[in-house]
């Protein structure tokens, strides 16, 4: 009896710790990343998405749910990862996330859930000499704690960038102009220094211009993107990289960039054919100017309009348009002006199948717009830094500690989580 009586405690023993062991399964079994209002450091966030497809744990970007969340199966290290980057997070049963999912599964809502599965090998296009201004993707992708590696022309002449599945190209001027700083900055040292840097490198590579080289170094990273390669660039980076292709075999460079005039009628010998993103453009002939082209709205626009400065995100459909859904990810959808050596580009310049994911009504321009080019995709941003409005030359780099919360710096993070969606079968 006393035997039976032992074997009967054993057993619900053995039943009440099961049942703990199952609810602790049902009650902590996911870890929620909200992306909304209540996230205290939405750009660190990223950094933990990433950080948790690193150790090969999926994540779900959960497309227009609560800010564009993220959701992953539960571990320690995540939770703690988040506790340390001051990252709201919240551990939930496994009924509450199907009851998320159940929600943005329903025909009738404009949400999706889209797995993360790969680790993005990222590129950062950036000179090694060290310029007079900061850029806005590498600080965003420092503060994220998200790894890239730095190449510069030799390396993508050398054929590295097949090694890789994004790159971002820094503030550069493909044309060979040195970002026609010459009228203003001729005579500063870091100027000098990064004319004799370019100078050395063409003469390495086997060009007689730099602009032969940067436009070599164009094409190459046109052929990245044609092969699957993810592409994205801000401020004088997109146009200037479309009016190198253009400008293929003619010489648009003045006397102070290269030593011998422009080309007659060189205007007329573009071919935007050649161009990702931008067609019908005019070049800014005259090398005081600070432009490179007009795709640039007069920046004067701006200045005198800097309270009205403001661009509208479009709204698309989750589950029939992803990509674009995905890169537009935000807690706000009205995202504040800022100005860049190009600081959005002109409606009229945009070609026709370039799809436009953020606009100014007043100003009739784009700030955001992304396109498909072979197997590959190019996202241009206009703008220097998205929270310093008029960024100068010799400002000092902007402390992202002050910003957690950008939806700016946000735009340019959508973009690096993009490469690792799970590949699904287009709907349109």
């Amino acid at each position: 009896m006393i035997k039976n009586f032992f074997i009967r405690r054993i057993r619900i023993l053995f039943l009440f710790f099961t049942f703990l062991i199952s609810s602790s399964a049902l009650f902590a079994s996911y870890l929620f990343i909200p992306m909304d209002l209540t996230q205290a450091n939405h750009l660190k966030a990223y950094g933990i998405a990433f950080y948790s497809i690193e150790r090969g744990i999926d994540v779900s970007w959960l497309l227009n749910y609560r800010g564009g969340s993220f959701m992953m199966i539960y571990d320690s290290r995540i939770e703690d990862e988040c506790l340390i980057r001051g990252v709201t997070c919240d551990v939930i049963a496994d009924v509450q996330m199907q009851g998320i999912l159940h929600e943005i599964s329903a025909s009738d809502s404009n949400m999706d859930e889209i797995r993360l599965t790969k680790v993005p090998k990222i590129a950062v296009y950036s000179p090694k000499n060290k310029l007079p201004w900061d850029d806005a993707v590498t600080l965003a992708l420092t503060y994220a704690e998200i790894p890239y590696d730095v190449i510069y022309d030799e390396e993508v002449l050398s054929d590295v960038l097949p090694k890789y599945d994004w790159l971002h190209l820094h503030h550069e001027d493909f044309t060979g102009q040195y970002g026609k700083f010459w009228g203003s900055y001729r005579n500063a040292a870091w100027y000098i220094e990064d004319v004799n840097a370019n100078e050395a490198m063409a003469r390495k590579l086997g060009f007689s211009k730099v602009s032969q080289m940067k436009l070599a170094v164009a094409k190459r990273i046109k052929d990245f993107v044609a092969g699957g390669g993810y592409l994205f660039a801000m401020c004088s980076g997109p146009d200037s990289f479309d009016v190198a292709l253009a400008a293929d075999g003619v010489d648009i460079c003045d006397t102070p960039f290269d030593g011998d005039p422009i080309e007659p009628n060189a205007q007329s010998k573009l071919n935007y054919d050649n161009c990702l993103a931008f067609t019908d453009f005019n070049i800014v002939l005259n090398p005081y100017t600070y432009d490179i082209s007009d795709i640039n709205v007069d920046p004067n626009l701006h200045i005198s309009n800097k309270k009205n400065d403001y661009f509208n995100l479009f709204e698309f459909s989750a589950k029939w348009d992803p990509v674009p859904t995905m890169l537009c990810q935000n807690h706000q959808n009205v995202i504040s002006g800022f100005m860049g050596q190009t600081t959005a580009f002109r409606k009229s310049k945009v070609k026709s199948h370039v799809v436009i994911m953020g606009e100014s009504k007043l100003f009739d321009e784009v700030r955001y717009l992304h396109g498909t080019y072979g197997k590959g995709t190019f996202t241009f941003y206009g703008g220097h830094d998205p929270e310093d409005y008029q960024h100068y030359v010799y400002d000092p780099p902007t402390d992202l500690d002050l910003f957690p919360n950008s939806p700016g710096y946000r735009l340019i993070l959508n973009n690096i989580l993009f490469p690792a969606a799970k590949k699904e079968k287009q709907k349109t």
